[in-house]
């Protein structure tokens, strides 16, 4: 495929990716969350990841600026800008991701409560989707708008591809670190508060530390 072709049809082929992925997210909000119980522990563990991934992209945004603007002045301004493009995309999906899997959880256990695990399934699926597809039409359009701005020659060599991978990486690399310890101090968390608090035994599936682990 030639540039000039991916530069008019990747931002529509991004734009219709992110319009599904709005449209499965919308799709699992109409799946039924369960018990009145099941949905207030759902809405804090949904605050709860919420401030932890904005709190984490404040931190992050810092970075990103500094590393952008090495890149400005030392090495290239059309990578720092390809740079800023990756990161911005990379935090938006995680975003997405976030918000789509906090809401997701509890309607999976809800369907496997009341329709058994091929339900469960299409839900949790249904869910998982919605970040692939975010990172996939981000990662696209996101290319497509630093092909359209920045001179073809550059993206000719693919000079500007490595700033914007590793904008994207970085992020991600970040965020795969934070989010397993913040998930790691919440498990050993309601791990603690199960058997301490509630007199539950290690491993009892009534713990849903346990159940988290063996998912």
């Amino acid at each position: 495929m030639s540039i000039e072709i991916f530069k008019t049809l990747a931002p529509f082929v991004g734009i219709a990716g992110l319009v599904l992925a709005y449209v499965i997210y919308q799709m699992i909000l109409k799946v039924d969350a369960g018990t009145e119980k099941m949905q207030q522990i759902a809405a804090l563990i949904h605050e709860g990841a919420m401030v932890f991934i904005k709190s984490e992209y404040r931190i992050l945004a810092v970075f990103v600026f500094i590393v952008a603007g090495l890149l400005f002045f030392l090495v290239d301004t059309h990578k720092a800008y390809a740079f800023l493009a990756g990161a911005s995309c990379s935090m938006l999906a995680g975003f997405f991701g976030m918000q789509a899997a906090t809401k997701t959880n509890v309607r999976t256990s809800a369907a496997a409560n009341q329709h058994g695990m091929g339900e469960a399934l299409m839900v949790a699926f249904g869910g998982g989707s919605v970040m692939g597809l975010s990172v996939a039409s981000l990662g696209l359009t996101g290319l497509a708008i630093v092909f359209l701005l920045i001179d073809s020659t550059d993206v000719a060599n693919y000079s500007v591809l490595s700033g914007f991978a590793m904008g994207a990486s970085s992020i991600a690399l970040f965020a795969r670190i934070g989010g397993g310890i913040y998930t790691k101090a919440a498990d050993v968390g309601a791990d603690l508060v199960g058997k301490v608090e509630a007199g539950i035994p290690e491993d009892d599936p009534r713990n849903p530390a346990t159940i988290a682990d063996n998912v």
